[in-house]
């Protein structure tokens, strides 16, 4: 449904251009409403026009950045905004906008930067102050996400971004009741699938948890993943879900017997001790990773697409394409393999790696999905899994407000995240029994309970000295960053969130067939 000041204006914008007398702005506004439409195409058009008329337009440049940003293409949409701030860069709504796409991709420090100097540019700017306090409530920054909270409900008090960010300050300091308070009715007001009520309503999902209304909160999930699904039905399309991704790697390592073994990498400068931290969403990888950076020379990269070059090459396109790419994979030699280990590195050194780093970390929980090129590409690289009770596992994913990737479309119910889980898991096990990685298991519920013996075998195993510093992780996460849903709990120390799934053992009931059989193979029956 389209907001009715947008179109308002894109009717007198529309009017415009067809007395033929229409500029770069009215070819923008109607291009917002082309989008908001589904007009995609239509919008595109609109766009390229407007730019064609006034290049260095911020306005325009900024909604085009609006367009990329709803449309997943974040990196056209960071691109548009800095085109647009170049331009003017004392232009408040475009730093806002660069605010909003980062955040959505994970770059929470600089989003917090785009969002901050929007304040300053834009005092009044409810959004930017209600972005502020959406970093500061994920972060788990309690006193600063609801003095920036009121600060935009001042200013907008429909400001949801701002009123779910005070929710959860709320829900954090025991006032679940009146988080409740707050966002019920503006959740009842809210007719149609958005973006706000989706975030209302998780948020009050949470809410309802602390006060122990199982069945409310089971609901209030429900429809916010239902919403998710809804808001991003049109970017799915032709699309391959992750699950089906997952199945056709599964169907091509399959088709690939006996896995090739590593052939002898061409002569290489030195490079840093290699680490791939993977196991699940949800299953303490971000805490994991967080603890072993905190060693000295140790960097790490959350969840960042290093493989790039493998994928383009090998991983994409329909099932059939995946599983004739995985064969071509598995028939290149030494030579063919070279290239793909340096644009892996070429990756790590973009995002910032020091040359100097002596163990480097590449963590990212679906990246057992890649574990075939890996042991190809990597041979002497030694790889952590990280496993959590399955249970909780899948209601965690099921109940967290994800950013959309190819992945996240699976969380939208408890049976299609159980379904994803289950393959990415088989997948994973077919990988680590035939192929020649050196592995290193973690179990979640040991590292919270008896976490200096479960580090202390983990350095073993990587080669790292052990040191107390590794209990004071959470002021490495403070001082990195965290980018991945579980900034406000790794930012908070050690804690057991073990057995989370048990109030909602009824709803989990009828996926316990796919998941029983991973219960018992990790021990936690």
């Amino acid at each position: 449904m389209i907001d009715p000041a947008l179109a308002a204006a894109a009717h007198e914008a529309e009017a415009a251009l067809a007395r033929g007398t229409g500029d770069a702005h009215d070819h923008t506004v109607a291009a917002l409403a082309a989008a908001a439409r589904g007009d995609h195409a239509g919008a595109q058009a609109l766009f390229e026009r407007a730019l064609a008329m006034e290049p260095g337009n911020p306005a325009t440049l900024t909604g085009l950045a609006i367009f990329h940003r709803q449309n997943g293409r974040l990196r056209d949409a960071v691109l548009a905004c800095d085109a647009a701030i170049a331009a003017w860069p004392d232009y408040p709504d475009a730093w806002l906008e660069r605010g909003a796409i980062l955040s959505s991709g994970g770059s929470a420090q600089a989003a917090r930067h785009s969002f901050a100097r929007a304040a300053e540019l834009a005092p009044g700017s409810a959004p930017a102050h209600a972005g502020l306090a959406a970093l500061a409530a994920r972060d788990g920054n309690w006193a600063e996400a609801r003095a920036r909270a009121e600060r935009a409900l001042s200013l907008d008090p429909r400001n949801i971004v701002a009123a779910t960010a005070l929710a959860r300050a709320d829900i954090a300091d025991g006032k679940a009741e009146r988080a409740r308070d707050l966002l019920a009715p503006l959740a009842a007001t809210m007719a149609e699938a958005n973006f706000d009520r989706m975030l209302t309503l998780v948020t009050l999902g949470d809410a309802l948890d602390r006060l122990k209304d199982r069945a409310g909160a089971y609901a209030a999930y429900a429809r916010s993943k239902a919403d998710f699904a809804a808001i991003h039905a049109d970017a799915a399309v032709g699309h391959m879900r992750h699950g089906d991704f997952i199945e056709a790697i599964a169907e091509g390592f399959a088709a690939v017997d006996p896995w090739p073994e590593a052939p002898i990498a061409a002569a290489a400068e030195a490079r840093p001790a290699h680490v791939f931290l993977l196991g699940y969403p949800r299953s303490g990888t971000t805490l994991l990773e967080n603890v072993i950076a905190t060693l000295p020379g140790v960097a790490a990269l959350e969840e960042r697409p290093t493989l790039a070059a493998a994928d383009r090459d090998y991983l994409s396109g329909s099932r059939a394409e995946v599983v004739s790419g995985l064969a071509r994979f598995a028939a290149l030699d030494g030579s063919a393999l070279d290239p793909l280990r340096r644009a892996y590195w070429d990756k790590v050194a973009e995002a910032g790696v020091p040359q100097d780093t002596r163990c480097f970390v590449d963590m990212d929980p679906l990246k057992g999905t890649r574990l075939p090129l890996i042991a190809r590409l990597f041979p002497d690289a030694r790889v952590l899994v990280m496993r959590r009770d399955p249970r909780d596992v899948v209601w965690s994913c099921f109940r967290t407000n994800f950013a959309m990737t190819s992945g996240t479309l699976d969380y939208t119910t408890l049976e299609s995240a159980a379904r994803h889980y289950d393959a990415l898991m088989r997948l994973t096990q077919a990988c680590l029994d035939r192929l020649p990685l050196r592995v290193h298991e973690v179990h979640y519920h040991r590292l919270v309970r008896d976490f200096d013996a479960a580090t202390q075998a983990i350095c073993a195993f990587l080669g790292l000295e052990w040191s107390e510093e590794l209990r004071r992780f959470d002021r490495t996460a403070a001082r990195r960053g965290v980018s991945t849903a579980s900034a406000g709990q790794v930012q908070r120390g050690l804690y057991d969130g073990t057995r989370q799934w048990e109030p909602y053992a009824e709803y989990l009931a009828p996926v316990m067939p796919l998941l029983q059989p991973w219960i018992d193979r990790f021990g936690y029956a």
